[in-house]
């Protein structure tokens, strides 16, 4: 989805230890989209040679920068890191090197950050972003592979039962917000998250029974609304549409008093079929 709606000129796919039905999806999906004409694939499936998949990372990332320095934007998709990591741990295992944290290589950090650091914008020339998968065993967050991975990027999102769930996501960029996407961004943004917390809450609360409040059913109406329409993994839709639709979420659940967001930001934002 991410690569379909990338604005660059170049994708590159690193896979490390796919399904071989996971790569025919990814290729299928790339040639049904009309874009396989600007994609190189590096694929190692969980059947090849183990050393192989620590192979497929470097290689992608050094064509992405070779493209780069000729002026190309290029999008990097790396899946999955774990399985990457896994390759290090047998292949330290077998050289009888010393265990660390779960039996990782001593050098899993490092190893990690020299491929994710590769990310980067030529002065006069194009750009290399990466975006890497990373599956946690057990949604265990403290998995030695999600765990390094979370201190070296830039931001992650946490992706549970097909949807985004914004508590485990985090984002070190969030200072670009409003200054620039829109006015509005930031402040949407906290509020809307702020409701879904209180969401949660209420879930539990008739999960276990208590008596319900006209207020908890707002936020039971919002709380599905903001899963299915915004942190669904379905939602293919753009910046400024998304800032409208969380708009009207609210406004579809919540007299605007009630959303805590400010009197000027409502004025200027809330549907104004509802202030008719």
């Amino acid at each position: 989805r991410i690569a379909m709606q990338a604005e660059v000129d170049l994708i590159v796919l690193g896979g490390m230890g796919l399904k071989f039905d996971d790569y025919l999806f990814f290729k299928d999906t790339l040639e049904a989209s009309g874009a396989m004409s600007r994609t190189i694939m590096f694929i190692h499936t969980a059947s090849d040679p183990t050393v192989e998949c620590m192979l497929v990372p470097d290689m992608a990332l050094a064509v992405a920068e070779r493209f780069a320095l000729d002026g190309k934007k290029v999008l990097v998709l790396l899946t999955d890191m774990t399985n990457f990591a896994d390759a290090m741990k047998e292949m330290a295992i077998t050289m009888d090197q010393v265990p660390s944290n779960r039996g990782y290589p001593g050098d899993l950090y490092s190893s990690l950050a020299a491929r994710y650091e590769k990310a980067v914008d030529f002065e006069g020339a194009g750009s290399v972003t990466i975006l890497a998968v990373t599956t946690m065993p057990g949604d265990d967050v403290t998995h030695p592979v999600p765990d390094n991975t979370g201190y070296i990027t830039e931001g992650q999102y946490y992706l549970k039962g097909g949807r985004i769930e914004p508590f485990g996501s985090l984002s070190r960029l969030k200072q670009q917000v409003n200054k620039d996407t829109r006015d509005d961004h930031r402040a949407l943004m906290d509020g809307m998250i702020k409701l879904y917390a209180s969401y949660k809450e209420s879930v539990e609360k008739k999960s276990m029974g208590f008596m319900m409040t006209e207020w908890d059913d707002k936020l039971l109406k919002y709380g599905r609304l903001f899963e299915t329409k915004l942190m669904d993994l379905s939602v293919n839709i753009p910046l400024e549409q998304a800032l409208d639709l969380g708009w009207e979420i609210l406004s579809q659940c919540f007299e605007p008093n009630e959303t805590g967001l400010k009197s000027d930001l409502i004025l200027s934002r809330w549907p104004k079929k509802l202030n008719d």
